[in-house]
């Protein structure tokens, strides 16, 4: 029996009573998919059925996620049913616009200015609401395993090229340095992929999707994610701006952020290199592993993400001399 046949019964013995339709809703980078469940004759009229295979998912951590972010108060969807040994999931549906969508499309300049600031209030309500012992530590251990990640796929795959034993030494030294400068960071609930492709635009704004990989790691982690995107950029200048903001706020909460601006931009700088040498590895290998080359598309966003940073600290000169023999300088592009 095809999944999509076995969700339709699941959903038809949990509801005998009801007429409904399926139509798709979104797919991600992993085995889950979403469809949207249109109820005839009931209130509200839809909702969203998570299909990931038991095999290649486990719903738990999702299930467990949405229960933390509810208690913070955060518009996550929530569970209404379940069945975890056949890997389905029935939830709130937050809508159709996500965060990128409308930042894709739009003709207002203030609205980058709004959606941010409610994506960071909720980002320090979640990070207020941490406990040390309710997720995974983002511990060293994972940030490598990230890491390592960029030699495989992007430079030994994409990029076609066999590292000299030199060259690997550099990225081992580069990697420790960013580790540790991850690791003296204070740890906080991390979301993992807040981003704009996550995060719907509803009431109350924002609703926060995609966080079953949630971990408890360093505090800059999210905003990282958030303001230096897979799929959209914005010039530094309104980084900067909107890192200032989220400092001021993170401040006023109570949340353990440095009292020197300029340490916490390094952390955010230094962070975000662990993702973006993580993402540049994570789509290639969607590309060549999963067959989604989509993805590669915006592989030339992240170094040029990458650069800047390798370049603006002492310690990370051999990684930006790294770059400039694998490949030649590309203009990301900006938007925005």
């Amino acid at each position: 029996m095809d999944r999509l046949t076995q969700l339709e019964r699941w959903l038809a013995s949990r509801h005998p009573d009801a007429r409904f339709a399926l139509a798709p809703a979104s797919m991600d980078a992993s085995f889950r998919r979403y469809l949207r469940v249109s109820f005839e004759g009931r209130t509200p009229p839809t909702a969203i059925a998570m299909d990931a295979p038991p095999e290649r998912e486990d719903c738990r951590p999702f299930v467990h996620v949405a229960h933390l972010l509810g208690e913070a108060g955060l518009n996550a969807p929530r569970v209404l049913d379940q069945d975890l040994a056949q890997g389905f999931l029935l939830l709130t549906d937050l809508g159709t616009t996500t965060y990128l969508a409308a930042l894709q499309s739009a003709e207002d300049d203030a609205l980058p200015e709004r959606l941010f600031a409610d994506a960071v209030d909720a980002l320090v309500k979640w990070q207020l609401a941490s406990r040390g012992d309710m997720l995974p530590p983002y511990d060293a251990q994972l940030l490598r395993r990230e890491l390592d990640l960029f030699p495989e796929w992007y430079v030994a795959r994409h990029l076609g090229i066999t590292l000299a034993p030199a060259q690997r030494e550099v990225l081992d030294r580069t990697f420790a340095l960013i580790i540790g400068s991850n690791l003296a960071q204070p740890r906080v609930y991390v979301h993992r992929d807040y981003m704009p492709r996550n995060l719907m635009v509803c009431d109350p704004n924002p609703g926060i999707l995609d966080f079953q990989d949630a971990v408890y790691g360093p505090i800059t982690y999210d905003l990282a994610s958030l303001f230096k995107d897979a799929f959209i950029s914005w010039d530094e200048a309104r980084v900067l701006d909107w890192t200032i903001r989220y400092w001021e706020k993170a401040k006023r909460a109570g949340l353990r952020v440095d009292s020197d601006f300029s340490a916490f931009w390094r952390d955010f700088e230094w962070m975000g290199l662990q993702r973006h040498l993580k993402v540049a590895g994570i789509f290639a290998r969607l590309a060549y592993r999963d067959g989604k080359h989509q993805y590669l598309a915006d592989t030339p966003r992240f170094i040029g993400y990458i650069r800047p940073v390798a370049q603006r600290y002492a310690a990370l000169a051999p990684l930006a001399r790294l770059l400039d023999e694998l490949e030649p300088r590309r203009d990301p592009g900006h938007g925005g």
